[in-house]
């Protein structure tokens, strides 16, 4: 009991530190998530590692929250999990909590309402580099095309919820691909 308790606290103060100390997002704290996992306590393999990312990245939420839990899950189960989550969300609660406080206080400030301007500014930049990213992975043809121009339709000018919007993209788009095959296949 004693030695999983370690364990567990490890796994906390593990995920701990990677919350804490790494920027970029995400995908910047999976060589992170393996060093310390893998090559440092040694709690997966490799191949464990690269199971788990495909995992994390095809479930809902932040990839590295969710291979925080996967980790903490392999290792201790459910409370390794949900140290390993804690572990690697309380960073960011707590400097998002801060700042939150900060600008409260200071929301009036034109210096603050202008810093915000080019904040916005600047995360629409990347919102346009994602879409231009996404725009290139994607088939390019008239189904395709059909699908966005629908789904941009339905969300941002009819507002339909963008869940039942993504399910009707999923069901549009299996639906194209079993007629294209058939047509393939005939």
């Amino acid at each position: 009991m004693e030695n999983r308790n370690k364990t567990l606290l490890e796994i906390f103060l593990t995920f701990l530190r990677i919350g804490a100390f790494t920027f970029g997002g995400g995908y910047a704290m999976i060589p992170l998530i393996q060093k310390e996992t893998v090559e440092k306590h040694g709690w997966i393999s490799d191949r464990d590692i690269l199971e788990i990312v495909a995992i994390a990245e095809s479930t809902p939420g932040p990839i590295a929250v969710n291979s925080a839990t996967f980790v903490g899950y392999r290792v201790c189960g459910f409370t390794g999990a949900l140290c390993a989550t804690l572990g690697v969300v309380l960073p960011s609660f707590l400097v998002i909590t801060a700042i939150a406080f900060v600008l409260r206080e200071f929301q009036s400030m034109k210096v603050v309402q202008y810093a915000f301007f080019g904040i916005r500014a600047g995360v629409l930049a990347l919102i346009l580099k994602a879409l231009w990213s996404m725009y290139r992975q994607c088939p390019k043809n008239p189904v395709s095309y059909a699908i966005a121009a629908g789904s941009f339709i339905l969300a941002a000018i009819l507002n339909v919820n963008v869940l039942l919007v993504l399910i009707l993209c999923a069901a549009a788009g299996f639906l194209a691909s079993t007629i294209s095959l058939r047509r393939a296949e005939s």
